[in-house]
């Protein structure tokens, strides 16, 4: 049986990262695109069919990522406000086309050159990290304290926010944590605690992040809070809708995120 000779065709994508972290493609460029063209959250997340829910978190991890802010809000005016991208953000998405054209040339190049060569041409993808932890912080190890069985690791993020893990001393000796060495911080939404008043109360926590809530997003059962935090960065935190309404939350209103050093789980990049 004659079968038809088919062609191979190589394709491939751009992604930028910090360290191993995924900062954002083709996706999250055209995202920022929208917004600049829209002017809103809402609209630009509705023009490339994406919630707006995960239109905000790719732009909380872009912040976070990217170590200051990419899209800042508008007040006032006659549409009653809006968001903006900063300039900084403009300059990633005009320099990320710059080279995405010349990533598509390269890539029709070197197409040409494979075609006929074999059937089964393989191509080499780099695997991102996903995790479903909603707060991940890039920062610098500034200080390590070993135990015998546990090491307290301190790490300075975005903003000069300190944050305090405990991970086991065998952990610590496998990822190569010292001071000066780059590590990740993952914390899950739901292993925060929210506070609005810490007038004369205590916790045992080790890590406290204040700062000003910027969305408040209720669901069925809970309630989603993003903490903008000085400095750039944000967290974000799981309550019941009960505990939203009790502690009066709303945006622009000062909040702290509180979580154990046992809450945070250490990374460092591949």
């Amino acid at each position: 049986m004659k079968t038809d000779n088919k062609g191979i065709e190589l394709q491939g994508a751009i992604w930028m990262t910090v360290d191993g972290a995924n900062l954002g493609g083709p996706g999250r460029i055209e995202l920022l695109s929208k917004i600049a063209e829209c002017g809103s959250i809402t609209g630009a997340a509705k023009a490339i069919g994406m919630s707006y829910k995960a239109a905000w978190d790719a732009i909380d991890a872009m912040n976070n990522l990217a170590g200051e802010p990419l899209v800042e809000r508008q007040t006032g005016g006659k549409g009653g406000g809006g968001t903006r991208l900063t300039r900084r953000a403009e300059q990633l998405v005009a320099n990320f086309r710059l080279i995405a054209q010349e990533h598509r040339r390269f890539v029709e190049q070197l197409s040409r050159q494979a075609e006929g060569i074999a059937d089964d041409y393989l191509l080499i993808r780099r695997m991102n990290m996903k995790t479903s932890a909603r707060n991940e912080f890039l920062g610098t190890v500034r200080e390590l304290k070993r135990g015998a069985v546990n090491d307290e690791i301190e790490l300075e993020v975005t903003g000069g926010h300190r944050l305090v893990a405990i991970v086991t001393h065998e952990s610590s000796e496998n990822l190569g944590l010292k001071p000066g060495a780059e590590a990740f911080a993952l914390i899950k939404a739901s292993s925060i605690i929210v506070v609005t008043d810490e007038a004369g109360a205590r916790f045992s926590a080790r890590n406290r992040l204040a700062g000003t809530v910027s969305r408040v997003q209720p669901g069925a059962v809970n309630t989603e809070v993003v903490i903008d935090l000085p400095g750039g960065g944000s967290v974000a935190a799981i309550v019941t809708n009960e505990s939203a309404t009790n502690l009066g939350l709303a945006t622009g209103k000062p909040a702290t995120a509180i979580f154990k050093a046992s809450s945070v789980i250490v990374g460092v990049p591949a």
